[in-house]
């Protein structure tokens, strides 16, 4: 495959910074660091003309308070440097000023994002747009988008063939980044689901902006505390993911229930033909000797999460080991590749990866 060279040149690693909606002041280091520590006139333009008025010209839907806060900044550093400001910038700062006056409020809570990630191979990148929340502390933490599903998704794109033809079931989805991730590696069927119903409304949004189908992705309004374990074992996933989800005490009881029903399953076996492997569906008339009885192996839970607060997840692998569940710290040795270079504000050295099976008596 042709690997393109341009794939992480300044323009194209801005460019993907400001359609990620990043943190101004991270969008301010980036520049810095690829203007060769100040924002040179090279590097104003290239915000200006290439991040800024293409993106808007393309009818991407941009944040015009992110916006108008970003060209504010740029401006005064490159003013604070004695650097000089390319002309442009004045105006361009001027002109969506006055479009903010003209936006309703609300529309300032909702944004979109497109987040791209960056293979060696430009043909490989992977640019997922979502419609996410600004109330993280507002209670919309649903429609956030948590650094623990950057990893969890890093993780499934840099291990395609680990889930490639698996069934995959996330428990907490959220805006539904890594459900997207596990499509793009071609998972055969993907359950997402969500406690919160406008979660749920938001995710489904953003697999249609992403083009899939509910045929092979489909969302599911699954409260933890009342979650039946009839509804939960038809579901026989290979794998279960989930990202930041243990973080309130109160729910972390209704978590690990869910995990084990989920995980406890028994062992299950499928005749597949001697010859191709498939599985198949057994026929009256089928001969014993031209099927093999296979065994699939248990599932595994792969959990991305930060620690915010030891005592709740000490809690959580106490609970966990009363359930018969083994929790394995594995972040070491499932490392990703760095997909999101341009993304400084993304601590991935805060995001531990575990490992989750029931343990088989």
């Amino acid at each position: 495959m042709a690997c393109e060279s341009d794939a992480q040149s300044p323009s194209y690693m801005l460019e993907a910074a400001f359609r990620a909606m990043e943190p101004v002041s991270s969008f301010i280091s980036l520049a810095r660091q690829t203007g060769g520590g100040s924002l040179t006139e090279e590097i104003q333009s290239i915000i200006l003309n290439i991040v800024i008025e293409t993106s808007m010209q393309s009818g991407i839907r941009c944040n015009h308070t992110y916006v108008k806060n970003l060209l504010k900044k740029v401006i005064v550093a490159a003013e604070s440097n004695y650097n000089i400001v390319v002309e442009g910038l004045y105006e361009q700062f001027a002109n969506i000023a006055l479009v903010q006056d003209n936006v309703n409020s609300d529309d300032n809570n909702k944004i979109f994002k497109m987040i791209s990630f960056l293979f060696p191979c430009y043909a490989m990148n992977l640019h997922v747009h979502l419609h996410c929340s600004l109330n993280m502390l507002e209670g919309d933490t649903g429609c956030a988008l948590w650094p623990s599903s950057l990893l969890l998704s890093e993780v499934i794109l840099s291990y395609p063939k680990l889930f490639k033809d698996k069934v995959c079931f996330e428990v907490g989805s959220g805006v539904g980044l890594v459900g997207i991730a596990l499509a793009h590696v071609g998972a055969s069927k993907i359950i997402l689901t969500d406690g919160d119903t406008s979660s749920i409304k938001n995710m489904k949004y953003n697999l249609e902006l992403n083009h899939l189908n509910s045929e092979k992705v489909s969302c599911k309004y699954l409260p933890w505390e009342s979650a039946s374990e009839s509804e939960l074992t038809y579901c026989n996933p290979d794998f279960l993911l989930g990202a930041d989800i243990i973080y309130d005490p109160k729910c972390l009881p209704h978590l690990v229930r869910v995990l084990c029903i989920l995980l406890k399953q028994k062992k299950q076996f499928v005749f597949k033909s001697a010859d191709t492997h498939q599985e198949i569906a057994l026929q009256c008339d089928d001969r014993k000797e031209d099927l093999v009885l296979e065994e699939l192996d248990a599932p595994v839970a792969y959990i991305a999460n930060v620690i915010r607060n030891k005592e709740t997840f000490d809690n959580f692998l106490l609970l966990a080991e009363e359930a018969q569940l083994s929790v394995m710290d594995i972040t070491e040795k499932r490392r990703p590749m760095n997909l999101l270079p341009y993304m400084l504000s993304f601590d991935r050295k805060s995001v531990r990866l575990l490992r989750v099976l029931y343990k088989s008596e």
